[in-house]
């Protein structure tokens, strides 16, 4: 019998581009270059980019640090801007949701703890994306959402509808649409959109520990 083939991993200078929210990002650290389960990257998001929606991490603490331009952050309910030097970080089970709030493009570093999930999750949502298959939001039709949210709720849940109105929702739709052929990821989406050499500048943002130990 022949053995499942092992799900990719990033890695230092694979770029993830996810034109529909208007994210484009550089690995500085990946789940093949992390020492401790921590990934990290330079994301650069367009005026107007935002992320898919208010959610939470129920197992994933988040954190940014804003390089360039000016990132706008709800985080609880509360909404701050942040400028370059301005940090901010997400516990697990925080709601949240971010976008660039001025008009040049937002330069931030994020750091994701642990990553190894979330880097699977979206680089699904990002090749979807990239094959015309989510809405405006980058959010993909409600059988696949299904199939994803149910398979990686210890990721990512979204702040509405309500959670508990998800989880059976998922639960109910979930089945139907893998039994319909639609899968929590697809090994020709943890391919990497670009590759570049990543330099000493971008490296020079993670911090110091990390830095060495990848």
């Amino acid at each position: 019998m022949a053995q499942a083939r092992p799900i990719p991993k990033s890695r230092r200078g694979d770029v993830i581009q996810n034109n529909v929210t208007g994210e484009r990002a550089i690995v500085l650290v990946g789940s093949e270059d992390s020492p401790d389960g921590k990934t990290v990257g330079f994301l650069g998001v367009r005026p107007g980019g935002a992320v898919v929606g208010e959610h939470i991490h129920p197992s994933i603490t988040e954190h940014f640090r804003v390089v360039s331009g000016r990132l706008c952050v709800r985080i609880n309910g509360a909404e701050a801007i942040l400028g370059p030097g301005d940090e901010a970080t997400i516990p697990p089970g925080v709601p949240h949701d971010w976008w660039n709030a001025g008009d040049a493009e937002a330069q931030v570093v994020v750091e994701i703890d642990p990553g190894r999930r979330f880097e699977i999750m979206l680089s699904t949502l990002v090749g979807l994306a990239t094959d015309g298959l989510t809405n405006e939001k980058g959010l993909p039709h409600l059988l696949q959402l299904a199939v994803i949210g149910d398979e990686f709720a210890d990721v990512i849940e979204f702040v509405e509808p309500p959670r508990t109105v998800q989880r059976v929702m998922f639960a109910i739709l979930a089945p139907i649409g893998r039994a319909l052929g639609y899968r929590p990821w697809y090994e020709r989406y943890l391919r990497p959109f670009a590759h570049v050499e990543v330099i000493p500048e971008l490296m020079a943002l993670v911090d110091e520990p990390l830095r060495v130990a990848a």
